[in-house]
């Protein structure tokens, strides 16, 4: 996956193997646990970090990574943020050391776009067949990932053209249950062409 990190007028083009994605889980929720704390953002100290902020303290961090030429942090730091953003396209990090101004620009999920349309548009009773549907649902339905104490994970939602949160689940087994619960609806919607 490719991240765009914009820095004045330069847009830098981060590449993140998928491999690095499914290995460095365990740095990503060490990044959470460090960040379940605190964290002092410019002059404000936050308690408790949403995802959004956590996203933007660590863009602050890969715009340090960029100017100190450390390409093998840098490129973990974009996976942090592909990882726990869905749909992710760029970041600006602020550059007067205020990560609460660090910019994001979300696109539309990842290959979802020419397929969605094409479904949406079908008229009920035909829909995909079942590993076009289950293609489908694994890209509006993403992994759970931690958030603070707790886990979640995020669904494409056609309507808004936007990704909503799951509720917050105490435990990742918890969230992964209600996670393929959503996964399963999404696939049998996705059969009968809704």
């Amino acid at each position: 996956m490719i991240l765009k990190v914009i820095i004045d007028d330069q847009t830098y083009e981060i590449n993140v193997p998928a491999v690095v994605l499914a290995e460095a889980r365990d740095y990503f929720d060490q990044i959470d646990r460090d960040l379940d704390v605190g964290w002092q953002m410019g002059r404000d100290w936050v308690e408790a970090p949403d995802r959004i902020q956590r996203a933007q303290i660590v863009a602050d961090r890969l715009l340090t990574a960029l100017e100190t030429d450390n390409r093998k942090l840098g490129t973990l730091l974009a996976g942090y943020l592909l990882d726990r953003l869905p749909g992710l396209e760029s970041v600006e990090p602020d550059l007067q050391g205020e990560p609460q101004n660090t910019r994001f620009e979300m696109g539309r999920p990842p290959q979802a776009a020419p397929k969605t349309s094409s479904v949406t548009s079908k008229p009920s009773g035909k829909g995909l067949s079942k590993l076009e549907a289950m293609e489908q649902a694994g890209r509006e339905v993403t992994q759970v990932f931690r958030v603070g104490r707790g886990y979640r994970f995020s669904v494409f939602d056609h309507e808004t053209g936007t990704w909503m949160d799951a509720p917050l689940a105490p435990t990742e087994q918890e969230a992964e249950r209600l996670r393929q619960a959503s996964f399963r609806a999404r696939y049998e919607a996705l059969l009968v062409g809704r």
